[in-house]
């Protein structure tokens, strides 16, 4: 097409004579009669021209004043558009408030102003544009509107002052019933971003409070519970006691995941299965969860009926990849047939998942079968020559190496592998832990403390190492205040986590403080169906009398974990008739 000829398609199509997309077509369009005259179009084409040969300042010019003249939204927008290009914010904001007062009404005008107002960081003038966007609307149209306009403020540098301004534009409709949860929960939602929790944590209460049925407030506070403010449960729980979301509920229940309160989200789970139970998702984390708290018979319940709940399978032959969580349901249900002692069953369960980036961990789960079948050399170098896709490949596959020497009783090998892996990630916290508790396995308790010192005092928030060389002291009955002082600081990071309660209750033991000890144990327990746990608490149980008791739990331990080394070797000392 001649260059004219192009210009004037161009021209037509902002003008609104063709539509957009028209401009080359072959076939001539139909023809649309329109409001502009000879001069209007004359002008326009020369805004085209001007526009096209890198002129922006001037074909802006033209096409405001030919937008003004004809009145038309489609010459407004084009002069936004062209003084955007040209990196000019006010000569848009002129054009877009043009169009504004030409259409009050115009959402795209509201729109481009609100754009070029927060990319200019000019907020002190959005408080009236925002109020614009919520104009007309009412019912689900103004809440969803409500719910999205902290969207809109991600890349503002003042948050403080954006909230301020967002709260302002809302002044109408916070105190309503049917508005004010959205409204106060937008503007946590910015008061989050400006780093003011007390306040955010302010506003998810008063939403609460005028509709504590509201979604809203309750994801408000979850993501506050996830911001380590307290207080926000009770919102949370008070929204779940009525007709809840199971998508809140499902929040809820892996914030304390979170937590390490692993028997409360348990309950969450399954008041989800019986609320809504094609809910797939909440069967896949009950499985998860009951592997370690219910065990391997419920977890398997549960984890098929996930898997009932998705698509049909396709064609073993089709590559189609597995979904995240089908992956995550095959790799437990491999877990548990290998626990069970079918190890052809858990292979069977691993060849269903077809996902390069999980072939590593598929490659883990058949060197562990194999290793339980006694072939610890043939898992080892499956292990060594499993492909490396990802970054961490390299670090997983010695760590994985490293666990099984370790779960095999092959200490000095790991011992080995450990010390080439701190000199090899001089930076990772977790396999200089790793060497001091092999170090304390072989007998070299002093290493072991050292090594832990060394990580206190390069990480000061590795909370595991403190909580390690507590319970040390604490089981070798020495420097019993300093092994106390230790795991307290370790709970100061982790307060809930049942096996650093673990610890204290054993520095309690140790003390002669059986009361106490026994509290703590039931406690931890409590939160947390543990082998060694039950190991300890049935010690503390047979030693203040309870013989019947520490039976029960230690059975319970038993089903739990049978070969746990710590479990075995209590009752073999105090009650080897078991």
């Amino acid at each position: 097409m001649h260059r004219t000829q192009r210009l004037i398609a161009i021209a037509s199509v902002v003008a609104g004579l063709i539509p957009f997309g028209s401009a080359q077509a072959v076939a001539p369009a139909p023809i649309t009669n329109s409001d502009l005259n000879a001069g209007l179009m004359y002008q326009i084409l020369v805004a085209e021209m001007s526009a096209f040969n890198g002129d922006e300042t001037n074909a802006f010019s033209l096409t405001l004043d030919a937008a003004r003249r004809a009145n038309s939204p489609r010459l407004y927008e084009r002069a936004v558009e062209l003084a955007l290009r040209a990196r000019s914010a006010d000569f848009a904001l002129e054009a877009a408030r043009a169009w504004q007062r030409g259409f009050p009404s115009s959402k795209d005008a509201n729109r481009y102003i609100l754009q070029i107002l927060i990319g200019t960081n000019r907020l002190s003038e959005l408080t009236e544009p925002l109020k614009r966007e919520l104009q007309g609307l009412s019912g689900k149209d103004r809440v969803g509107t409500i719910n999205v306009l902290p969207r809109y403020f991600q890349r503002v540098t003042d948050k403080t002052l954006a909230a301020a301004v967002l709260e302002q534009a809302l002044a109408a409709d916070l105190p309503t019933t049917l508005y004010g949860p959205a409204a106060w929960s937008a503007v946590g939602v910015m008061r989050i971003g400006a780093g003011n929790l007390p306040g955010a944590l302010d506003a998810a209460q008063r939403g609460a409070a005028l509709d504590a049925n509201a979604e809203e407030p309750a994801v408000l506070a979850l993501n506050l519970m996830d911001a380590k403010a307290p207080a926000a449960e009770a919102i949370v729980r008070k929204y779940l006691a009525g007709n809840a979301l199971p998508e809140i509920r499902m929040g809820y229940g892996r914030a304390l995941i979170g937590a390490q309160r692993f028997a409360e989200a348990l309950t969450q789970m399954q008041l989800i299965n019986t609320q809504k139970p094609d809910f797939a998702d909440a069967w896949l984390v009950r499985g998860s969860l009951e592997i370690q708290d219910k065990g391997p018979a419920a977890a398997e319940k549960s984890l098929k009926q996930y898997l009932s709940l998705l698509p049909a399978e396709q064609d073993p032959n089709d590559e189609t990849e597995t979904g995240r969580g089908a992956v995550q349901a095959y790799l437990l249900l491999a877990q548990i047939a290998e626990l069970n002692g079918k190890p052809d069953e858990a292979n069977a369960l691993l060849q269903r998942i077809k996902s390069p980036q999980d072939a590593l961990r598929v490659t883990v789960r058949r060197a562990t079968l194999l290793a339980r079948q006694g072939k610890l050399d043939e898992a080892r170098a499956a292990i060594r020559n499993a492909p490396e896709r990802q970054a961490d490949d390299a670090r997983t596959k010695l760590a994985t190496e490293i666990q099984l020497l370790r779960d095999y009783k092959q200490m000095s090998e790991a011992y080995t592998l450990l010390t080439t892996a701190v000199q090899t990630y001089p930076d990772d916290n977790t396999f200089a832990y790793d060497l001091a508790m092999v170090a304390e396995k072989l007998g070299r308790p002093e290493e072991m403390e050292t090594l832990l010192r060394k990580l206190i005092a390069k990480a000061p928030d590795y909370h595991h190492a403190y909580n390690a060389l507590g319970y040390s002291l604490a089981d070798r009955g020495i420097r019993l205040p300093e092994a106390r002082q230790l795991i307290q600081k370790a709970l100061e990071f982790a307060p809930a986590d049942p096996f650093i309660v673990d610890s204290l209750a054993w520095v309690e033991f140790r003390s002669g403080n059986l009361p106490e000890a026994q509290r703590l144990l039931q406690q931890a327990y409590a939160s947390r169906q543990d082998a060694e746990i039950a190991a300890h608490l049935g010690e503390v149980l047979w030693v203040s009398g309870q013989r019947e008791a520490a039976t029960k739990i230690w059975q319970q331990g038993l089903e739990l974990q049978k070969d746990n080394e710590t479990l075995r070797e209590t009752i073999q000392r105090l009650n080897p008739s078991l």
